[in-house]
């Protein structure tokens, strides 16, 4: 692609990098956290659960909003607030007072209503910048960024822990400001063909779009937010084992983590351009990828203390997810029409982000008490959700 094609692509794929910041960053530096404030797992479990569950309940309102006006002043604006939440988060970890980890979860919550308005709404602005097959490419690069801050923020988070885990909450004003400078600055996005319909009308395309695809979006819905449910809890539990086991910290840990997210960017880009020639194996890819994640997570049960096996099925989950996750991309921001697109995508974006949130305090719940059953319950829920997908989700599901 031409020079002035690439800029805009790379500001965009700019956005879901630092919106997947907010999660996966943490996870190195979570240990230390727990010490430093003496918290149980279940409350250091909340530091990605609150930024989680608040983005998943206003990510709806940002898709109304977006369907209404111009996404691109609404994803600036999210990221200015996400970066608000990083800096109140920080200001009160160094303060160390009793208050600390409170206000740290107030700021996570201000994270998480930020990142509410920025991935979702770039899946949307893609659909609205390109067609056919270079929207099913630029999405599996947007996919492939989130899948790189998943392999870069295990890395960068050990690093910035080495020298305090509070430093950690300071580097999203430093990432949010320069991608919100260049979405204002480098992004020209298309008019408005018309004026905004009604609520009420808006109101009836969206139950037109459901009735006629509900069921496959639902399941669509359900295969995105179980993948990353699955992976979050996967990582959870890695980043524990490997300091308990091994007493490994800082870099070395982070580099370990970011393996089986490597595996799962690489084969979202791949896929990305893979699927962009062939549209009908969306379906194939995606029962494809949630089976290879129920394999891997329900064989790591028996070879979990193996930790090269244990690590090794990580990958193949992460190739799974990867191939599950740019196809849903693609066929749910294909499933509509612009005027109705936000609201698709952001409704998307909210059960992920729940699964998000569900994954590691329920890998943490069952940690104490089961680890056969930390790993074979997501195992049976995610086989569940591929059958019902390999009957449910239609070919056809995107046609625009």
């Amino acid at each position: 692609m031409p020079n002035k094609k690439v800029m805009p692509i790379l500001v965009l794929c700019g956005v879901p990098l630092i919106m997947v910041l907010g999660n996966s960053m943490l996870i190195p530096i979570l240990p230390q956290m727990k010490q430093a404030l003496f918290l149980s797992q279940f409350q250091v479990s909340l530091v990605i659960t609150l930024f989680s569950i608040p983005a998943g309940l206003v990510i709806p309102f940002y898709g109304f909003l977006s369907d209404r006006m111009k996404r691109k002043p609404i994803i600036i604006v999210s990221l200015l607030v996400y970066a608000s939440g990083g800096v109140l988060a920080g200001l009160a970890a160094v303060g160390g007072q009793k208050l600390a980890y409170l206000l740290i979860m107030v700021g996570r919550i201000i994270q998480g209503i930020g990142a509410a308005g920025t991935a979702p709404l770039a899946m949307a602005l893609v659909g609205d910048l390109y067609q056919g097959k270079a929207r099913s490419k630029v999405l599996g690069f947007l996919e492939a960024a989130n899948g790189l801050g998943k392999v870069i923020s295990p890395i960068l988070g050990s690093l910035i822990g080495l020298l305090a885990w509070w430093a950690v909450f300071f580097l999203f004003p430093v990432l949010c400001i320069p991608i919100a400078l260049g979405l204002g600055l480098g992004i020209r996005e298309p008019a408005l063909k018309k004026e905004a319909p009604s609520v009420a009308q808006y109101g009836q395309a969206l139950k037109k779009i459901f009735q006629q695809k509900g069921v496959s979006l639902l399941a669509a819905f359900l295969a995105g937010a179980t993948v990353l449910f699955v992976l979050f809890g996967l990582l959870f539990y890695l980043s524990d084992h490997l300091e308990v086991k091994y007493k490994l910290e800082g870099v070395v840990k982070g580099l370990i983590i970011a393996i089986p997210v490597l595996a799962m960017a690489l084969t979202s880009s791949f896929v990305g351009i893979f699927a962009a020639q062939r549209t009908s194996f969306y379906k194939i890819l995606i029962v494809g990828g949630l089976s290879l994640v129920v394999l891997a997570t329900a064989l790591t049960a028996f070879f979990y203390q193996n930790t090269y096996l244990f690590i090794g099925l990580l990958v193949i989950a992460g190739v799974g997810t990867g191939m599950a996750l740019t196809s849903l991309n693609t066929i749910i921001t294909s499933s509509c029409s612009r005027e109705e697109r936000g609201m698709i995508t952001s409704l998307y974006g909210s059960v992920r982000f729940f699964g998000v949130a569900a994954g590691p305090p329920f890998f943490g719940f069952l940690m104490e008490r089961s680890v056969f059953w930390t790993f074979m319950l997501p195992a049976f829920w995610t086989g569940v959700i591929g059958v019902i997908n390999l009957f449910f989700l239609c070919k056809n599901i995107a046609q625009k």
